[in-house]
């Protein structure tokens, strides 16, 4: 399988922004089941996305080395 194809990656990224979006609602609910804010809790959750996302991407390119 070639895995430098256009496809692939396209797919490999689509899954890493899924985890993490799926990361950040989690982070969501339970920022808010604590008694948060809705800022505050929108706050949290755009720091879980950009951190899974992150750590997605990081761990990806270094399996494919």
């Amino acid at each position: 399988m070639n895995y430098s194809s256009t496809a692939f990656l396209l797919l490999v990224l689509a899954v890493a922004v899924l985890f993490a979006a799926v990361a950040a609602m989690i982070a969501f609910g339970l920022a808010r089941w604590e008694g948060a804010e809705i800022p505050a809790a929108l706050s949290r959750s755009g720091i879980v996305f950009a951190a899974a996302l992150t750590l997605s991407l990081a761990t990806l390119t270094f399996l494919s080395q």
